[in-house]
């Protein structure tokens, strides 16, 4: 966790996810931990972004000042996946929920002293009783631009791993989403053992 703080500190946190609609590939949920909800804000262009308004380069500038703020005890982050298989398994909503579970134990993120934030519709496990979800929340909080950021980085980078191991498929051109090229590809090979069966549809 971070840094020594006081019995009546509260934890900030954002939370969000990468990697939902993708038709390969793991999805990855990002959690940021700090004791000022805007502690970043400052490192935005002007509005803050989420990660897929941002360039490649923008985002991996971000990521190293998140880690370079871990290593000065300034906020923590963690990201957690869940792979195509529990995906085809359990559907992509549980995946994400497990992910969110995932994240917030391996940071220890107090139940009592904590309020999170998390984008669009995703939720904390109920013990987390102060906890908001934002619309759009990517735009409007930077702990959530930045969990996203952080999960997209990790995941993309995930992602070039996979395409040394299937090269075929070119993942480190479309990260695993359903671009007309990933499409013919799969048309072509067949699905491998990342793709999410249950999100191809009528591609096979």
């Amino acid at each position: 966790m971070i840094g020594p703080k006081t019995k009546k500190q509260q934890y900030f946190v954002g939370i969000d996810e990468a990697g939902r609609g993708p038709l390969a590939g793991p999805v990855a949920v990002g959690v940021v931990v700090a004791y000022e909800r805007d502690l970043l804000l400052p490192y935005f262009n002007k509005k803050i972004k989420d990660s897929k308004q941002l360039s490649e380069h923008h985002r991996r500038k971000i990521f190293d000042l998140v880690h370079q703020a871990r290593i000065k005890k300034q906020l923590s982050y963690a990201v957690a996946f869940s792979d195509s298989r529990f995906i085809d398994k359990n559907g992509i909503n549980t995946a994400i929920y497990v992910a969110i579970k995932k994240a917030l134990k391996i940071l220890n993120v107090p139940k009592n002293k904590s309020f999170i934030l998390l984008d669009g519709g995703l939720r904390a496990p109920k013990e987390y009783r102060n906890q908001k979800t934002i619309i759009r929340g990517d735009e409007s909080e930077s702990l959530i631009a930045l969990a996203s950021i952080m999960a997209k980085v990790l995941r993309d980078k995930k992602m070039k791993y996979f395409a040394k191991q299937y090269p075929k498929y070119l993942f480190e051109k479309h990260n695993g989403y359903g671009t007309k090229t990933h499409r013919k590809l799969i048309k072509k090979y067949k699905p491998c053992p990342i793709h999410r069966k249950t999100f191809l549809g009528n591609i096979i």
